[in-house]
């Protein structure tokens, strides 16, 4: 694997872990145990901000990768960063857990076959 591929593949790893932690943190809740629970809270969205960072970086350094695999959100992600991290005074809790419930699960399998394509050399960075 080229250095630029080992590059892109850290960065999607990274966001395929800061899935894995809000999964593994938020099993077992329901919304309203997360919604009263503030350290699953911050933990989870500590975990976004970690996938809009890695996922800006995607866009950042690899556009054509990104562009070719347009279906893949990269920019919403990072767009949910900012509310988090620059508006965390009005963060909604429940559209964080909406997002946790009804998206992430697709976003994880999306970034998982590229990290699978990358492994097989299928999918060459650009």
């Amino acid at each position: 694997m080229s250095r630029d591929a080992l590059v892109l593949a850290d960065y999607l790893g990274h966001i395929g872990t800061a899935i894995e932690r809000i999964l593994r943190y938020t099993e077992g809740l329901d919304q309203l145990a997360f919604l009263n629970n503030e350290m699953a809270q911050d933990a989870v969205i500590r975990n976004f901000e970690i996938i809009g960072e890695a996922s800006k970086n995607v866009g950042r350094y690899f556009p054509d990768f990104a562009a070719a695999h347009s279906d893949v959100d990269f920019s919403s992600a990072y767009e949910m960063r900012n509310v988090l991290a620059h508006g965390y005074h009005q963060v909604e809790p429940e559209i964080v857990w909406k997002t946790v419930v009804e998206i992430l699960p697709a976003f994880y399998r999306q970034i998982q076959t590229l990290l699978a394509s990358l492994d097989e050399g299928n999918t060459a960075p650009r």
